[in-house]
């Protein structure tokens, strides 16, 4: 007979559609081999967390399915730069002059009434410069987000930071045009700094201060960049808009804490997860009728 109520048992870890999440515990017996990715995870758990705390990382995170969203939606980013850079006549490629901005993908106010320029300007850079920050940033950011949350969550989080910045640039900056990908890296940004703040007790403290202390030093140098290119430099040219950081910085603050914070939730059965989306229908539909009816854009 056995001792142990199997009612009173702590149940299997589930993920949030209630799939049993792998069993990462140390295997003492050795029968178990561990692969690279698991020795690489185990690594950055015993550096980043607290002994009570690393079983549950480890169980989140592994390499089934590879974190192909952020690979594939960069190397997409990457080879628009390079047909730009290479097979369109440029005077240098440093910085990318009318070969961008006569791109039918970049976001230009004039040109609005096609939607799609709304979405593709992210594959879309004007320099070196711009295209290697954007990548670094999230590659860095996304590869250890979608190693937890997959490619699905991190994704959707992107591609809302993508739309709320050029959505928020054509009704606080409606006259300036729009290139590259800072919105969905500042959706990742907002994302991951809220994580950082939710599960601060859960890592080691003096990391979960440089975490959030690096982003929000990365955050307020870029900003002030943005600034200074836009108000004090007046290069000739398109102005480009700098309000896309926070159109995306504010979706990933609150779509990606939903997301980023309560993996082990339901999103359905989540009332965050629902205002969220309510509170991002009305941004956007806001958005359509402000640039159909209200624009100051020709």
């Amino acid at each position: 007979m056995e001792d142990n109520d199997i009612e009173q048992q702590e149940p299997l870890p589930v993920d949030r559609d209630g799939r049993r999440l792998r069993f990462t515990e140390d295997q003492p017996d050795g029968k178990r081999k561990i692969g690279c990715c698991e020795k690489f995870q185990l690594s950055v758990s015993k550096w980043m967390l607290p002994e009570d705390s690393r079983s549950k990382y480890l169980e989140r995170a592994n390499c089934c399915p590879p974190p192909i969203f952020i690979i594939l939606i960069s190397i997409a980013e990457l080879a628009v730069f390079i047909y730009y850079a290479v097979w369109k006549p440029q005077k240098q490629w440093v910085t990318l002059d009318k070969g961008i901005w006569n791109s039918p993908l970049t976001y230009k106010p004039e040109l609005r009434q096609e939607a799609w320029r709304f979405i593709s300007y992210m594959f879309v850079h004007a320099g070196v410069e711009h295209i290697v920050g954007n990548l670094v940033m999230q590659l860095l950011l996304g590869i250890p987000l979608e190693l937890v949350h997959k490619g699905f969550e991190v994704g959707m989080i992107y591609m809302a930071g993508v739309l709320a910045g050029s959505l928020a640039s054509s009704i606080f900056d409606p006259l300036s045009a729009l290139v590259g990908a800072s919105g969905g890296v500042y959706a990742l940004i907002g994302g991951y700094f809220m994580n950082a703040v939710v599960n601060f007790r859960e890592m080691i403290p003096l990391l979960g201060i440089f975490r959030i202390v690096a982003i929000v030093i990365f955050v307020g140098t870029d900003f002030g960049f943005a600034f200074y290119r836009r108000f004090v430099t007046h290069e000739d040219g398109l102005n480009v808009s700098f309000v896309a950081h926070f159109g995306g910085i504010a979706a990933g603050m609150t779509i990606g804490y939903v997301f980023f914070s309560a993996y082990n939730k339901k999103l359905l059965k989540d009332p965050r997860f629902w205002l969220c989306i309510v509170g991002y229908v009305i941004f956007v539909v806001f958005a359509v009728l402000f640039n159909i009816f209200l624009s100051p854009a020709p």
